[in-house]
C-alpha cells in the first residue's frame, strides 16, 4: 500500500529511524538541548519529518519515551493471573515486566532517558504512570490479595507489592552494575528469561514469609 507516496514499509522505517535517533539524542542530551535537526540528520529524514509522524519535537518525545518498552510489552490483564498457582502467576508477571531488557543497548538508552526526565522533568512521567505502572503495580496487588485469601487490600499488600517488583526493578536500574559484576545475569535471551522464573521463585518465599506473619 501507498501512504502520500511512500509505501507502509517506508513510513515505518523512516518513523522507526527518528524513534531510534532522538532517544539518543534525547537521552545524552535532555529535550531542552537536544534538536529537532541534529535527530532527523541522524536518521536521515527532513525536519517535517517530525511534523508528519508526531506532531512536534514534544509529540516524538512522548513517543521515545513510551513507545521503546510498550513494543515489547502486552497490555496488562489482571484476569490473566488470577485463579493461577503462585509461582505461575507471579512467573508471568515477572517475564512480563522483563521482557524489555531484550533489547539490550536501546533499553539501556530508554533507563538514561528516564534518569533525566527525573532530574529535568516535561511532564511525561505521570502518564507512564498511569497507563503502565499502575496497571501493572495493581495486577501484582491483585495476585497477593488472591493468595494471601485477603477480602481487602490493605496498606501492607502495597508494600509487599513494591517490595517485589523492586527485585525487578534494580536489573533497569542498576544494568550497568549488574553487567560488571556478573555479566552472564542479562547477556542472552534465554538468561533473562531465567531471571523471571527464579525472581518468581524468590516472590513465592516472601509471600509465604508475609502469610506467616499475618497468621501469627
Amino acid at each position: 500500500m501507498v501512504k502520500n507516496g511512500n509505501t507502509e514499509a517506508e513510513t515505518h522505517d523512516a518513523r522507526s529511524r527518528l524513534i531510534i535517533s532522538a532517544l539518543r539524542s534525547f537521552a545524552e542530551k535532555g529535550f531542552e538541548v537536544a534538536t529537532t535537526r541534529e535527530i532527523c540528520d541522524a536518521a536521515g529524514t527532513n525536519i517535517s519529518a517530525i511534523r508528519y509522524y508526531f506532531g512536534d519535537k514534544a509529540g516524538l518525545y512522548r513517543a521515545v519515551f513510551t513507545e521503546p518498552i510498550s513494543e515489547t510489552t502486552r497490555h496488562t490483564n489482571v484476569a490473566a493471573y488470577l485463579g493461577l498457582p503462585l509461582v505461575e502467576a507471579l512467573g508471568g508477571f515477572f517475564t512480563e515486566f522483563l521482557e524489555p531488557l531484550k533489547k539490550g543497548e536501546e533499553i539501556r538508552l530508554v533507563m538514561k532517558l528516564h534518569f533525566r526526565e527525573m532530574i529535568e522533568p516535561t511532564g511525561v512521567w505521570q502518564q507512564e504512570i498511569d497507563t503502565k505502572i499502575k496497571p501493572q503495580h495493581d495486577a501484582l496487588v491483585a495476585i497477593l490479595k488472591e493468595h494471601l485469601g485477603l477480602q481487602r487490600v490493605d496498606i501492607d499488600v502495597h508494600r509487599l507489592a513494591f517490595a517485589i517488583i523492586g527485585m525487578a526493578v534494580h536489573f533497569y536500574v542498576g544494568q550497568e552494575v549488574v553487567s560488571a559484576i556478573s555479566p552472564q545475569l542479562l547477556n542472552t535471551l534465554n538468561a533473562i528469561d531465567v531471571l523471571a522464573e527464579r525472581l518468581a521463585g524468590y516472590a513465592v518465599s516472601i509471600v509465604e514469609g508475609e502469610a506467616r506473619r499475618r497468621a501469627q
